[in-house]
Parts: structure tokens; C-alpha cells; sequence
């Protein structure tokens, strides 16, 4: 058993990625995963933001998966509950990295995801609700941003390497279907197509 890791509600999706000869792990929205192997975190967002944390000095990572929740109306109840929601998420993440031994001072982050990818949606756009959230919380809490890559139109499929602090994402400029969609609003459903296309980033 594993207990260098941990991910909320369900056990994470381990497998061997053969692309990059090394053992994986995929996250779904409302997961988080962390590791001091070199173990890979994978996931794929939409609007969802995810927030890739490392300790260079331990070599030891994390990467989380979250979605604001989402209401009609624009009381300050609301953002107030919602910002709620993504400090709990992030603090999960967090707390079972120092768990593992990293010292929240020397945390660095990289932030992915924050997609406009929800047609209809642009009036109260979720992903960049996301994607603000995110960055005012790690200026917040002193964390610096090393690179991100937020907002756009794409859906993105994150590959994190939690020894190195390296993080490839690749943008997904055809879906085979709404899954990624479909993931998100539910978070329930899990990713069955092969993304198609899009260039490979570095951060």
C-alpha cells in the first residue's frame, strides 16, 4: 500500500505510463495527489484549475484538481462560500505535502486550467472565477508562481513530475466528445476519449 499519497473520496487511478517509462497516477476534479517518489500526476482540465506544489529541497509534490462551485446569482454569500470551497482544496493538498516532510515555506507553484471551455457560459465564466481564485490565494499565502498557463479556450492535459518540479502540458484542440465537460460540471464521470493535437508546453 502506498502512503506516500493520498486522494480525496475515491483511491487514485495508478498505472505505467509506457510515453514516459515511469509509474502515474491520474487525478479526476475534486482529487488531489501527493508524492515524494517520482511518481507522475496526471490530469486533464477544462475549466477546472489545477495546482501543481513542490519542494525542491525534498523532492516532494503534489498536484490538486478543483472547481469554484458554481451558483447563478452574485451575493458576496456566494463568492464567499465559494472561495471557501478552494481554500479547503488547496489546503488538503498542502497539509498532506508537509505530511510527507516538505516545509510550507519553501512550497513553489505552477497553475494550469481556467478554460473558457463551457459554451454559453462566457457571461459568468467559471474558469476564470478559477483561475483569479487560485492566483490571489497563493499571493496570499506567500507561495510563488513559477509559471502557469490559464484561461484560453482549451481543455489541457497536465503531466506533472513531482522529483523535478518539471510540468508538460499539452492543449486539447479536439475532443472526441463532452466527457471532459461532462467531468466537470458532474464530477463523476471519468475521461474515456484520446485527445487529439495541440503542441507540448514546458513549465
Amino acid at each position: 500500500m502506498d502512503t506516500d499519497s493520498h486522494s480525496a473520496d475515491i483511491s487514485p487511478n495508478r498505472y505505467f505510463d509506457r510515453n514516459f517509462d515511469r509509474d502515474a497516477v491520474k487525478i479526476l476534479p475534486g482529487e488531489y495527489y501527493a508524492t515524494k517518489d517520482d511518481t507522475m500526476i496526471v490530469t486533464v482540465l477544462g475549466s477546472c484549475v489545477a495546482v501543481c506544489l513542490s519542494d525542491a529541497s525534498t523532492g516532494i509534490g503534489g498536484m490538486n484538481h478543483f472547481l469554484l462551485p458554481n451558483d447563478e446569482s452574485t451575493g458576496m454569500e456566494v463568492l464567499s462560500e465559494s472561495a471557501r470551497y478552494g481554500v479547503f482544496a488547496m489546503e488538503l493538498l498542502i497539509n498532506q505535502m508537509l505530511k510527507l516532510g516538505a516545509q510550507r515555506k519553501r512550497l513553489e507553484a505552477k497553475v494550469f486550467g481556467g478554460g473558457n471551455v463551457l459554451k454559453g457560459l462566457t457571461l459568468n465564466n467559471v474558469g476564470e472565477r478559477n483561475a483569479d481564485f487560485t492566483i490571489n490565494y497563493l499571493k496570499a499565502e506567500r507561495i510563488p508562481v513559477l509559471a502557469s498557463d490559464l484561461l484560453d479556450v482549451y481543455p489541457r492535459k497536465v503531466y506533472f513530475f513531482p522529483d523535478s518540479g518539471k510540468v508538460m502540458v499539452r492543449k486539447i484542440k479536439s475532443l472526441h466528445n463532452s466527457t471532459i465537460i461532462d467531468r466537470e460540471s458532474e464530477y463523476r464521470m471519468r475521461i474515456r476519449q484520446t485527445p487529439k493535437g495541440g503542441d507540448i508546453d514546458l513549465f
